[in-house]
């Protein structure tokens, strides 16, 4: 919660003016029964005798009854402000820093809970500021002040209340203590739902195609069951401060009126002090039944504090501030292995070196650890023993930023946005049109220039209207034109004919040709004409060569070779 008041402090002259505003208002909105205790008294004793006095009374209550309302909206309004900016500048870092966690960071705090912490719990936490603005000050002066003002009119009655606050308040702390731990479990249930969302509607079409609706719609009643059942557990024991509080204050208000009863009749108190204590007491039980909402909120916003911390807390990928210059592309893997989560190792003693220039094809099947190469050289993991290297460098040691410029590359499962071809291949990178148009063309992306709207054809969200293989030439596409001294297309082609493959790998060279490629594949006729093959089985390297050279001496490449229809040559 100390990280969280840092994002008060540029608003501090904000909130300590509408605090003041706020105070301001509350004394004034206190002194009201005070002032009808002496209107009621005064009229008692001598009701036509001094109408001014009377006037008074009442013009005064007028201003107060005003200064409070106005008092009150603007206090409102600087606290909505300050809790909404500081909750937009807190959801900004906290997304930077979702975007700058390691791919192990993220994989130990899963996407599912990023998303829930991004949304939910910034959510709670305006809520928790703006509230303990607006009541921080209000409930406190209500409290105390309501508390000095009666013991000023009557000590006697002060006592009951008195006798009453510690009960109150020993059961609200005990309620509010128990109730964040409930909803920090609540907010795990959370993230667990927003997991099954993601996953469904990602593979909503999957799920059509298996007529496994019924199924994920009933898996889902489960999950979201869970998450009732925390809420209504949270809700139940918060929800017990409320009741608890309003049994004691009105045991309290019995007495209060039993005991001022007797002490009007016996002339020791008067009818006016009577009725302005009693809604002095009225004052204080609103003041305690907020302070359990107060809690309430609290609870959950505390809940949500810390769970947005951690994140923030998290430490950073260890970078230095020099990078190497030149846009020269070596790339080379020095008997590295690596495991996820220190389980069963993906890769095991890989080593392999590529000049400025060459081309590497990956080849192997699902699992085999083609695509951990590519993490690895983008440095989404460090590699748990051996080093990649960059140009003779460490990846360890150039800044990520640095080191991902000199890529373009397209993932397995890549996405396309919302907009027209132009955008989604510019990426926001600010590259100019005739680098699209060439690399479009070389990405055999021709589609694109036989529509009317070319350049600006506007594409769907996920490139629903586009095939297959027209995505994979979009993301090609986006991956050249940035011009990067390293192309990796991982299993990118895979929806391609062989002949545009072919046409695709032949114009890459021809329009690209100091760029070093690394392409991850399933079939051999999109690596068979690289400069070498690298063969992966498990983890484990077991054929590195030129085509030619794997067909005689690795068996496993041979087996994929036959499997595929013999040698695919072009």
């Amino acid at each position: 919660m100390v990280r969280i008041r840092n994002y008060l402090r540029p608003n501090a002259v904000r909130m300590a003016f509408g605090l003041l505003i706020k105070a301001t208002g509350t004394v004034a909105e206190l002194l009201l029964p005070l002032l009808l205790g002496y209107m009621l008294d005064d009229s008692a004793s001598s009701p036509v005798k001094d109408v001014k006095t009377l006037l008074l009374f009442g013009g005064l209550m007028l201003l107060f009854a005003f200064v409070a309302l106005y008092g009150n909206i603007i206090a409102n309004r600087m606290a909505s402000r300050v809790a909404r900016e500081a909750t937009q500048k807190l959801r900004g870092d906290l997304f930077s820093k979702t975007l700058s966690l390691s791919a192990r960071q993220i994989d130990a705090c899963t996407l599912p809970t990023l998303v829930s912490r991004l949304s939910t719990d910034t959510y709670n936490v305006h809520n928790m500021l703006g509230m303990m603005q607006r009541l921080g000050v209000r409930v406190p002066i209500f409290l105390f002040g309501g508390l000095a003002f009666a013991f000023a009119l009557e000590p006697v009655l002060t006592l009951i209340l008195v006798a009453v606050l510690p009960f109150m308040l020993a059961a609200v702390l005990f309620i509010a203590s128990r109730g964040t731990r409930l909803y920090a479990k609540l907010q795990g249930s959370v993230d667990g739902m927003v997991r099954k969302i993601r996953d469904d509607y990602a593979g909503v079409r999957v799920i059509k195609a298996l007529s496994r609706t019924e199924y994920e719609s009933k898996s889902f009643k489960e999950v979201a069951g869970q998450v009732a059942k925390d809420e209504m557990s949270a809700g139940i024991w918060t929800g017990m401060s409320n009741p608890i509080v309003t049994l004691l204050l009105n045991l309290g208000m019995v007495a209060v009126v039993l005991v001022g009863a007797f002490r009007v009749q016996a002339g020791v108190m008067s009818a006016g002090k009577i009725v302005a204590f009693v809604s002095y007491f009225t004052l204080i039980l609103n003041a305690a039944m907020t302070v359990s909402r107060l809690f309430v909120t609290l609870s959950k916003g505390a809940a949500s504090g810390r769970r947005i911390c951690e994140i923030l807390n998290l430490p950073e990928e260890p970078l230095l501030l020099s990078a190497p210059e030149g846009g020269s592309a070596r790339v080379e893997f020095d008997d590295v292995s690596f495991s996820y989560g220190g389980g069963k190792p993906a890769l095991e003693h890989i080593s392999f070196s590529l000049k400025k220039g060459e081309r590497l094809g990956i080849l192997g099947a699902t699992g085999s650890g083609k695509s951990t190469i590519l993490q690895l050289l983008l440095r989404f993991y460090d590699a748990g023993s051996g080093a990649v290297y960059i140009d003779g460098e460490n990846v360890t040691q150039i800044p990520a930023e640095r080191l991902r410029e000199k890529f373009g590359i397209v993932f397995q499962n890549d996405f396309i946005m919302a907009g027209t071809v132009y955008e989604n291949v510019d990426f926001c990178r600010g590259i100019a049109e005739e680098e699209v148009v060439r690399a479009l063309r070389a990405a055999q992306a021709e589609f694109v220039f036989e529509r009317e709207e070319g350049l600006q054809f506007p594409l769907a969200a996920h490139g629903v209207n586009l095939s297959g293989g027209q995505k994979q030439r979009i993301l090609i596409a986006r991956a050249l034109a940035g011009s990067p001294a390293v192309l990796i297309l991982d299993d990118s082609s895979s929806a391609l004919d062989y002949r545009t493959d072919a046409a695709l790998r032949t114009a890459i060279a021809r329009e690209y040709p100091d760029l070093t490629s690394i392409f991850i594949a399933q079939r051999i006729s999109t690596v068979q004409n690289c400069d070498r093959i690298l063969v992966l089985e498990n983890g484990r390297e077991v054929g590195l060569g030129t085509h030619a050279e794997l067909m005689e001496t690795c068996a496993v490449y041979r087996d994929i070779a036959r499997s595929q229809g013999g040698e695919v040559c072009e």
